[in-house]
């Protein structure tokens, strides 16, 4: 049987790119290969993300695009998967009628089974049944069913090779900040047994990838969701944080996202007790005044916050703090966006994610009076980011003269005789050197800042 090609096309975040991978591997295992050239698939797979306005504009302007594929290959079997798919479901197909497949958040092992149904007519195929379980069908006799990885012995970390993986640990999430959607296309918190999640550890270890990320929509929060306030294990994510360092092969470990209302002293003090967890911290705080904070149902105040962050600098003085901050939120007045100014002056974020606020088809603040001109969030957000480029530049100034660790990630793309590798702190280092390969530890003597990276001198 002569192999297919599939395209995918992933938007939004960590959590999306790992479904991608693994949506990938189920087509691998259903006799497509992955192509980089649209204009040859035979399948196109589009991952998305519905978390603003302007991701999914982008979606819908890409299947658009998308319909002169299908007029010239009928056969051509277009998916879309992820929080665009699970929240529009059935009305899709409807408005893109050159969509096959709709497929939600919890339904990604479902891809093969859909295609085949495509490929004998029955169109289209509809899956966004949201479910209580973390649903993760078996792969062998062998390998537990929520192992994630099933071509992880395949993995090479040499000079083209991979060398780091996304494991999520949990899914959905319980919140309801009033602006998000996510509880709604990607259901309530569910989490993996961490005997499941460390299988899957020590199979990428086996296949040598030396960085791993654990993800999840409030990974804080593991091990407490789901569970009477008598059997919530509050020490379950340091648990598991603690387990994944244990394994041979592992040298660095990430995670994200955090809810700050979740994270606790004994999370913070692993920065300092496991040395294989990177010095690096994702704390989304959202808007800098409390009135803000409380529309948004966000559940902490800006001195919890605050004290959370000085406590983070004392358990680990060198870490790096990055956030989300969204500007014109319904009811954000000047004082309240001045107070989002001065915060900023107060932590002086390593680097930030800052949006213009858009109401979200489910999401309760699209009900809220007082809405914002775009106007005014675009001067809101312009100075907001004009002010943060600047922190950065001078946060970045102060590795200048300090010898960093920085594991080689390629080639720079600026230059042939360059590589480039990430700190431990999550930044960009470019620096001439020979002979590497991706996954590599390396030291490098950090001599130039720049807006968006660091450069050096490998000291061989």
């Amino acid at each position: 049987m002569n192999s297919q090609l599939a395209y995918i096309e992933t938007f939004g975040c960590q959590m999306n790119e790992r479904d991608s991978e693994i949506m990938g591997q189920l087509l691998t295992g259903s006799n497509y290969i992955e192509t980089t050239r649209i204009s040859d698939a035979d399948l196109i797979l589009v991952n998305t993300c519905s978390i603003r306005d302007k991701a999914e504009q982008k979606v819908y302007s890409l299947l658009g695009r998308l319909s002169k594929y299908k007029k010239r290959k009928p056969s051509l079997i277009i998916s879309v998967a992820g929080c665009v798919a699970q929240q529009e479901g059935n009305r899709l197909p409807s408005r893109m009628p050159q969509v096959d497949i709709v497929i939600g958040t919890q339904n990604i092992y479902k891809l093969p089974e859909l295609v085949n149904k495509i490929k004998k007519g029955h169109t289209p195929q509809i899956a966004i049944e949201l479910t209580n379980t973390f649903e993760i069908p078996p792969y062998s006799a062998t390998a537990p069913p929520a192992v994630q990885a099933p071509l992880a012995e395949k993995l090479d970390c040499s000079s083209e090779g991979e060398f780091k993986k996304f494991v999520t640990i949990m899914q959905g999430c319980n919140n309801f900040c009033s602006y998000c959607v996510v509880p709604h296309t990607r259901g309530r918190e569910v989490g993996r047994s961490i005997g499941d999640i460390i299988s899957e550890v020590e199979k990428l270890a086996n296949a040598n990838i030396k960085e791993i990320t654990l993800l999840g929509q409030n990974v804080n929060s593991y091990g407490l969701s789901n569970q009477s306030s008598e059997k919530a294990n509050k020490s379950a994510f340091p648990d598991l944080l603690r387990a994944v360092a244990n394994i041979d092969g592992i040298k660095r470990i990430r995670f994200t996202t955090s809810h700050p209302k979740d994270l606790s002293e004994e999370l913070m003090g692993c920065f300092t007790e496991i040395d294989k967890l990177c010095p690096h911290f994702h704390l989304p705080i959202q808007s800098g005044s409390n009135k803000v904070l409380k529309s948004m149902n966000r559940k902490y105040t800006i001195k919890d916050y605050l004290n959370k962050i000085d406590a983070l600098r004392n358990y680990r003085p060198d870490i790096a703090i990055s956030t989300d901050i969204i500007v014109g939120f319904p009811g954000e007045t000047a004082e309240d966006f001045e107070q989002t100014m001065d915060l900023m002056e107060k932590v002086r974020f390593h680097s930030a994610f800052s949006f213009k606020y858009s109401d979200r088809p489910m999401a309760r603040s699209t009900s809220f009076n007082d809405k914002i001109s775009e106007a005014e969030k675009s001067e809101r957000l312009s100075r907001l980011q004009k002010r943060q480029n600047e922190i950065i530049m001078d946060r970045n100034r102060e590795y200048v003269g300090s010898t960093v660790q920085v594991m080689i990630e390629g080639k720079s793309k600026s230059s042939d005789t360059q590589w480039q590798g990430r700190t431990t702190t999550n930044h960009i280092v470019n620096f001439e050197a020979n002979d590497l390969k991706k996954g590599q530890l390396v030291d490098v003597l950090i001599t130039e800042a720049c807006q968006n990276s660091l450069r050096g001198i490998y000291n061989d």
